[in-house]
Protein backbone atom coordinates (compact mmCIF):
# COMPACT_ATOMS: atom_id res chain seq x y z
CA UNK A 1 0.00 0.00 0.00
CA UNK A 2 1.06 3.74 -0.91
CA UNK A 3 0.59 6.45 2.04
CA UNK A 4 1.11 9.91 1.43
CA UNK A 5 3.00 11.68 4.08
CA UNK A 6 2.86 15.89 4.70
CA UNK A 7 5.60 16.61 7.02
CA UNK A 8 5.56 20.13 8.10
CA UNK A 9 8.52 22.20 8.49
CA UNK A 10 7.75 22.88 12.03
CA UNK A 11 8.22 19.27 12.65
CA UNK A 12 11.50 19.07 10.68
CA UNK A 13 12.91 22.68 11.67
CA UNK A 14 11.25 23.60 14.90
CA UNK A 15 13.79 26.57 15.95
CA UNK A 16 15.58 27.08 12.44
CA UNK A 17 17.51 24.03 12.76
CA UNK A 18 16.97 20.62 12.49
CA UNK A 19 15.70 18.39 14.81
CA UNK A 20 17.38 15.31 14.66
CA UNK A 21 15.57 13.50 17.22
CA UNK A 22 12.60 13.77 15.30
CA UNK A 23 14.50 12.83 12.09
CA UNK A 24 15.04 9.75 14.05
CA UNK A 25 12.27 8.58 14.86
CA UNK A 26 10.06 9.33 12.08
CA UNK A 27 12.69 7.33 9.92
CA UNK A 28 12.52 4.38 12.75
CA UNK A 29 8.76 4.53 12.11
CA UNK A 30 9.29 4.57 7.83
CA UNK A 31 11.58 1.52 8.47
CA UNK A 32 9.31 -0.53 10.79
CA UNK A 33 6.61 0.02 7.92
CA UNK A 34 6.05 -2.12 5.25
CA UNK A 35 4.60 0.47 3.40
CA UNK A 36 5.53 2.73 0.55
CA UNK A 37 5.79 6.31 1.21
CA UNK A 38 5.23 9.20 -1.16
CA UNK A 39 6.70 12.17 1.28
CA UNK A 40 6.09 16.11 0.92
CA UNK A 41 8.56 18.67 2.95
CA UNK A 42 6.93 22.07 4.72
CA UNK A 43 9.49 24.59 5.03
CA UNK A 44 8.46 25.74 8.34
CA UNK A 45 10.20 28.82 10.26
CA UNK A 46 12.98 28.85 7.88
CA UNK A 47 10.79 29.50 4.95
CA UNK A 48 8.45 32.11 6.42
CA UNK A 49 11.78 34.27 7.11
CA UNK A 50 12.98 34.49 3.90
CA UNK A 51 9.28 34.61 2.40
CA UNK A 52 8.72 37.57 4.74
CA UNK A 53 12.62 38.79 4.14
CA UNK A 54 11.61 38.84 0.08
CA UNK A 55 8.59 40.98 0.43
CA UNK A 56 10.56 43.48 2.46
CA UNK A 57 12.73 43.71 0.39
CA UNK A 58 10.17 44.59 -2.55
CA UNK A 59 9.28 41.12 -4.23
CA UNK A 60 5.82 40.11 -5.06
CA UNK A 61 4.02 37.33 -3.97
CA UNK A 62 5.45 34.87 -6.70
CA UNK A 63 8.57 35.17 -5.41
CA UNK A 64 8.22 35.31 -1.92
CA UNK A 65 6.96 31.36 -2.94
CA UNK A 66 10.16 31.11 -4.85
CA UNK A 67 12.15 31.57 -2.11
CA UNK A 68 10.13 29.53 0.45
CA UNK A 69 9.62 26.54 -1.72
CA UNK A 70 14.13 26.68 -1.85
CA UNK A 71 13.64 25.78 2.18
CA UNK A 72 11.18 22.61 1.74
CA UNK A 73 13.54 21.54 -0.93
CA UNK A 74 16.13 21.90 1.90
CA UNK A 75 13.96 19.85 4.50
CA UNK A 76 13.50 17.15 1.43
CA UNK A 77 17.37 16.39 1.58
CA UNK A 78 17.76 16.59 5.18
CA UNK A 79 14.90 13.85 5.89
CA UNK A 80 16.40 11.47 2.75
CA UNK A 81 19.75 11.71 5.27
CA UNK A 82 17.79 9.90 8.14
CA UNK A 83 16.24 7.73 5.67
CA UNK A 84 19.28 5.93 4.17
CA UNK A 85 19.27 3.89 1.67
CA UNK A 86 14.89 3.33 2.08
CA UNK A 87 14.38 6.53 0.23
CA UNK A 88 14.98 7.40 -3.26
CA UNK A 89 18.42 9.38 -3.13
CA UNK A 90 16.87 12.49 -5.25
CA UNK A 91 14.38 15.17 -4.82
CA UNK A 92 11.77 14.81 -7.81
CA UNK A 93 10.53 18.26 -8.80
CA UNK A 94 7.29 17.37 -10.62
CA UNK A 95 4.72 14.82 -9.63
CA UNK A 96 5.25 12.83 -12.46
CA UNK A 97 9.13 12.22 -11.68
CA UNK A 98 7.86 11.52 -8.28
CA UNK A 99 6.07 8.41 -9.39
CA UNK A 100 8.28 7.22 -11.57
CA UNK A 101 11.19 6.58 -8.90
CA UNK A 102 9.30 3.96 -7.03
CA UNK A 103 11.27 0.75 -7.55
CA UNK A 104 14.41 0.06 -5.97
CA UNK A 105 12.79 2.22 -3.02
CA UNK A 106 10.09 2.53 -1.25
CA UNK A 107 10.06 6.24 0.13
CA UNK A 108 10.23 9.00 -1.70
CA UNK A 109 10.21 12.50 -1.19
CA UNK A 110 9.58 16.04 -2.27
CA UNK A 111 9.35 19.33 -1.10
CA UNK A 112 7.20 22.07 -3.01
CA UNK A 113 6.69 22.04 -6.60
CA UNK A 114 5.35 25.51 -8.01
CA UNK A 115 4.16 29.03 -6.25
CA UNK A 116 1.23 29.57 -5.35
CA UNK A 117 0.65 26.18 -4.20
CA UNK A 118 1.13 24.90 -1.12
CA UNK A 119 2.25 21.77 0.27
CA UNK A 120 -0.59 20.67 1.94
CA UNK A 121 -2.27 20.92 -1.55
CA UNK A 122 1.12 18.99 -3.18
CA UNK A 123 0.97 16.00 -0.74
CA UNK A 124 -3.01 15.50 -1.86
CA UNK A 125 -1.71 16.17 -5.14
CA UNK A 126 1.20 13.31 -4.56
CA UNK A 127 -1.38 10.89 -3.43
CA UNK A 128 -3.75 11.17 -6.74
CA UNK A 129 -0.72 10.82 -8.82
CA UNK A 130 1.24 7.49 -6.58
CA UNK A 131 -2.76 6.07 -6.14
CA UNK A 132 -2.32 6.58 -2.52
CA UNK A 133 -5.92 6.48 -0.64
CA UNK A 134 -4.44 7.30 2.93
CA UNK A 135 -2.36 10.62 3.96
CA UNK A 136 -1.35 11.54 7.05
CA UNK A 137 -0.68 14.95 7.99
CA UNK A 138 2.22 15.37 10.26
CA UNK A 139 2.40 19.05 12.22
CA UNK A 140 3.01 21.00 15.40
CA UNK A 141 -0.54 20.20 16.07
CA UNK A 142 -2.47 17.25 17.19
CA UNK A 143 -5.48 17.10 15.67
CA UNK A 144 -7.97 19.89 13.78
CA UNK A 145 -9.96 22.36 15.95
CA UNK A 146 -12.75 24.79 15.80
CA UNK A 147 -9.79 27.44 16.14
CA UNK A 148 -6.41 27.55 17.07
CA UNK A 149 -5.58 26.09 20.03
CA UNK A 150 -2.52 27.68 20.86
CA UNK A 151 -4.34 30.44 21.08
CA UNK A 152 -7.89 29.84 22.49
CA UNK A 153 -7.48 26.87 25.44
CA UNK A 154 -11.34 26.41 24.74
CA UNK A 155 -10.96 25.41 21.16
CA UNK A 156 -12.86 22.35 20.27
CA UNK A 157 -10.64 19.44 19.00
CA UNK A 158 -12.37 17.16 15.81
CA UNK A 159 -11.72 13.65 16.18
CA UNK A 160 -13.37 12.75 12.73
CA UNK A 161 -14.55 15.08 10.34
CA UNK A 162 -16.34 14.81 6.57
CA UNK A 163 -14.85 16.46 4.44
CA UNK A 164 -17.17 19.15 3.55
CA UNK A 165 -16.44 20.28 7.65
CA UNK A 166 -12.85 20.16 6.99
CA UNK A 167 -13.34 22.60 3.74
CA UNK A 168 -15.40 24.71 5.91
CA UNK A 169 -12.61 25.24 8.50
CA UNK A 170 -10.11 25.66 5.57
CA UNK A 171 -12.68 28.84 4.26
CA UNK A 172 -11.60 30.56 7.73
CA UNK A 173 -8.32 30.38 7.26
CA UNK A 174 -6.65 30.18 4.21
CA UNK A 175 -5.32 33.27 2.91
CA UNK A 176 -2.63 32.03 0.44
CA UNK A 177 0.40 33.51 1.31
CA UNK A 178 3.67 32.28 1.18
CA UNK A 179 4.36 31.38 4.57
CA UNK A 180 1.08 31.73 6.64
CA UNK A 181 -0.43 28.85 9.16
CA UNK A 182 -3.45 27.33 8.36
CA UNK A 183 -4.00 23.27 9.17
CA UNK A 184 -4.42 22.44 5.57
CA UNK A 185 -5.50 24.48 2.97
CA UNK A 186 -8.85 24.74 0.79
CA UNK A 187 -7.08 23.20 -2.53
CA UNK A 188 -5.77 20.30 -0.33
CA UNK A 189 -9.64 19.64 1.13
CA UNK A 190 -10.82 19.75 -2.24
CA UNK A 191 -8.57 17.59 -3.71
CA UNK A 192 -8.89 14.85 -0.88
CA UNK A 193 -12.86 15.23 -1.09
CA UNK A 194 -12.98 14.70 -4.88
CA UNK A 195 -10.57 11.52 -4.77
CA UNK A 196 -11.73 10.42 -1.17
CA UNK A 197 -8.45 10.12 0.62
CA UNK A 198 -8.47 9.59 4.00
CA UNK A 199 -6.38 12.07 5.88
CA UNK A 200 -5.62 11.95 9.30
CA UNK A 201 -4.09 15.07 11.54
CA UNK A 202 -1.21 14.16 14.25
CA UNK A 203 1.48 15.48 15.80
CA UNK A 204 5.05 15.03 15.57
CA UNK A 205 5.63 14.80 18.95
CA UNK A 206 3.86 11.85 19.39
CA UNK A 207 5.23 9.09 16.89
CA UNK A 208 3.02 6.33 18.36
CA UNK A 209 0.10 8.08 16.95
CA UNK A 210 2.35 9.05 13.65
CA UNK A 211 2.81 4.72 13.21
CA UNK A 212 -0.64 3.94 14.00
CA UNK A 213 -2.29 7.00 11.43
CA UNK A 214 -0.26 5.06 8.95
CA UNK A 215 -1.71 1.86 9.20
CA UNK A 216 -5.38 3.72 9.83
CA UNK A 217 -5.17 2.71 13.03
CA UNK A 218 -6.89 5.05 16.04
CA UNK A 219 -4.80 7.78 17.62
CA UNK A 220 -5.59 10.58 19.14
CA UNK A 221 -5.19 13.29 16.19
CA UNK A 222 -8.41 14.14 13.88
CA UNK A 223 -9.48 11.47 10.77
CA UNK A 224 -11.50 12.90 7.23
CA UNK A 225 -13.23 10.71 5.54
CA UNK A 226 -16.49 10.26 3.92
Amino acid sequence: MRVVLSIGGSSINPDGKPDINFLKGIAKVLRESKNEFGIVTGGGSVARAYANAARELGAGEYDADSVAIIATKQNAHILIAALGDIAHPNVPMTFERARLAFGKHRVVVMGGTIPGITTDSDSALLAEAIGATRLVNISNVDAIYDSDPRKNPNAKKFEKLAYDQLIGLAVKSDKRTAGTHFVFDMLACKLISRSKIETHFVSCKNLKDVANAIEGKKHGGTVVKA
